[in-house]
């Protein structure tokens, strides 16, 4: 079974979500940044972020000229910083590298500092139309349940096999690759999926009349009380201060375990998003010289 092209074209032109990262003029830097921070984030998070962004630093070498510890600011509290900071290594990369325009072909883009397979797809997907397969949980979910009548599906190397095969062969494709994913998101969710309004006419998983998941259940993670959690706080005091803070300072934002709160802030210096100054305080990358 196969996924009906002009279905789900239509219906995505019609109830597809206002994304600004999707309107006229958006550049592939930009789409490139909101792919950035669209990684395990949700999309109300992301918005009001990308939106200060881009204001700020339109172009890969306006963020290339930005030190890492204002990138990291301005990243606020979208979860995992590193992003931010390999964002920025990709920012001077095609600043130094590429004129200042971000490559266009998957081989390419995927030679850029914190660029995997799923961003170089979505990016020549996305910004230059590009006929790739572009996989991320909801279209594998969505392939699973319509084409393979399974509830859901792990990772796989044939999922890239699997969504080309579904695309056009004409200039639809990119469109086809955003509803698919649209699809995912809003309709064909991984709990409660609204299946009285999905558009496909046709679904080996509604055929068969729903087989529950036959994999074990996907593990929630928890971020209260971890390692996560106690990064994000000692990040949190070193954004809202713009000159460096003593370990007193640092210490305050998490008392419960002090073993903890010691290994967050060694992997915060190891990863590079914090540093100590010759007098043994503490800051953001790039800016402990604010003595």
């Amino acid at each position: 079974m196969s996924i009906d092209s002009d279905e789900l074209t239509s219906w995505y032109r019609e109830f597809q979500r206002d994304l600004p990262w999707r309107r006229p003029g958006v550049t592939a830097w930009q789409i490139l940044v909101s792919e950035f921070m669209l990684q395990q984030t949700p999309v109300a998070r992301v918005e009001p972020i990308w939106l200060d962004w881009i204001a700020r630093w339109p172009t890969p070498s306006a963020t290339a000229a930005a030190g890492v510890g204002e990138v990291l600011r301005a990243w606020g509290k979208l979860g995992y910083p590193r992003r931010a900071k390999r964002l920025h290594e990709c920012a001077v990369t095609i600043a130094a590298e590429h004129g200042d325009v971000v490559p266009a072909d998957v081989e390419t883009l995927l030679t850029l500092p914190g660029v995997g397979a799923y961003t170089a797809r979505a990016v020549a997907c996305f910004a230059y139309a590009a006929r790739v397969p572009v996989v991320d949980t909801n279209v594998r979910r969505v392939v699973a349940r319509a084409v393979h009548g399974r509830a859901d599906s792990p990772a796989s190397v044939r999922d890239l096999a699997d969504v080309s095969a579904l695309l056009p062969d004409s200039d639809a494709a990119p469109v086809f690759s955003a509803a698919l994913m649209e699809l995912g998101a809003t309709v064909c969710t991984a709990r409660n999926p609204r299946c009285g309004i999905c558009p496909l006419s046709a679904c080996l998983w509604r055929t068969a009349g729903y087989p529950a998941p036959t994999g074990p259940a996907r593990k929630v993670q928890r971020y209260a009380g971890t390692d996560r959690q106690a990064r994000g706080r000692l990040l949190d005091v070193l954004r809202t201060n713009s000159f460096p803070v003593t370990r007193a300072q640092l210490d305050v934002a998490w008392l419960s375990d002090t073993a903890q709160r010691d290994r967050a802030l060694d992997s915060l210096l190891v990863d590079g998003l914090v540093e100590q100054t010759p007098d043994g305080r503490f800051a953001l990358a790039g800016e402990g010289e604010n003595t």
